[in-house]
């Protein structure tokens, strides 16, 4: 199993989801929402901690 292959719309969204958590962590002052650093982090690297557990993620070559 190949965990670095995340599939095309994942990698976009966890940018995105983990810019907006810290965005909002940054707005409102609530610290928990500097957690977003994991999806962003996790869609930068092109690396799912995910995938490890649920196997889901990982695209057969063909």
């Amino acid at each position: 199993m190949n965990v670095n292959k995340i599939r095309a719309f994942c990698r976009p969204f966890r940018i995105v989801i983990g810019l907006a958590l810290i965005g909002y962590g940054v707005y409102s002052g609530n610290q928990w929402f500097y957690l977003g650093v994991i999806p962003l982090i996790a869609g930068l690297s092109n690396f799912c901690p995910l995938c490890i557990i649920t196997k889901k993620c990982d695209i057969e070559a063909k």
